[in-house]
């Protein structure tokens, strides 16, 4: 039984050394010894998303565990890769490295320092650049991952398109278009098909995604507000019901409709306190 990684280690090298006992074909973990690259990869798209969730809740301490959670997915993908004889983790560090400075020549070279928005427009020039060099002969689209949330990737596959000119000019056109999706998902329900039903709605999606993204508005973060928000609001109602000895189930919808209405001012009024 081997022992435990010299705690006087750096924390990153005694969590490397950890990681590669953990996959020692002999003496590690049978469970580690079984994942690979796709068997894992459900996992770190998990701990992304609760790093996301500690961050929305302001939970500091959870963070800090929480990114640990998400760095071990790192060390655990490069050391299944140094095991393949692909890569290992200092060339997964190297290469972001020089990623961050080739893609900040403000800071680490000779370009003038400029304001946010420029660095921005620069830094997705340069990421085209570098997709035109690696992936040559692809289309504008192929490197978006197909594995994002629908939403977040609806917005990359929208902006990418929008940087060769396929785009509408400015909001209100995606306004007529979204008038245009609810009026095809109304016939869709006339026609009582559910495919088409399913069809039109994700062009509905689809669109009101785009509006977004021409209104700046991160729509992924958007919806997770919104859903916070539905969770604050229905949770008003269960509590206000709970007060009184009952449950939403016997409630009739008009008395959840009005608790929903003393929730929303609840919310309206954190929002003009101090500070909110």
């Amino acid at each position: 039984m081997p022992n435990a990684p010299d705690a006087a280690l750096a924390p990153i090298d005694r969590l490397i050394e950890i990681m590669a006992q953990l996959r020692a074909p002999q003496t590690g973990c049978p469970w580690d010894l079984e994942q690979d690259f796709k068997s894992i990869a459900a996992y770190t798209v998990e701990e992304a998303y609760e790093v996301a969730d500690a961050i929305e809740r302001a939970q500091y301490d959870e963070l800090k565990d929480e990114l640990g959670d998400l760095l071990l997915q790192v060390v655990f993908h490069a050391q299944m890769a140094q095991e393949l004889g692909l890569f290992g983790f200092d060339e997964v560090a190297a290469a972001i490295n020089d990623k961050m400075i080739r893609r900040h020549p403000h800071v680490f070279g000779d370009a003038v320092q400029r304001d946010s928005a420029a660095q921005t427009v620069e830094w997705e020039a340069q990421k085209a650049r570098e997709r035109a060099a690696s992936r040559k002969g692809d289309g504008v689209l192929a490197d978006i991952p197909l594995a994002l949330p629908a939403v977040k990737r609806a917005q990359k596959l929208q902006a990418r398109a929008a940087r060769v000119g396929f785009d509408w000019p400015d909001a209100e056109q995606v306004f007529d278009k979204i008038t245009e999706e609810i009026a095809e998902v109304k016939q869709a329900i006339r026609l009582n098909d559910p495919e088409e039903i399913a069809e039109e709605i994700g062009d509905l999606m689809f669109v009101c995604t785009n509006l977004g993204r021409k209104l700046n508005v991160n729509v992924e973060a958007a919806t997770r507000s919104a859903n916070a928000k539905f969770e604050r609001r229905f949770g008003y109602i269960e509590r206000t019901l709970a007060a009184k000895g009952r449950r939403p189930e016997d409630a009739s919808l008009e008395e959840m409709e009005a608790l929903w209405g003393e929730a929303k001012q609840i919310d309206k009024a954190a929002k003009r306190q101090p500070g909110q």
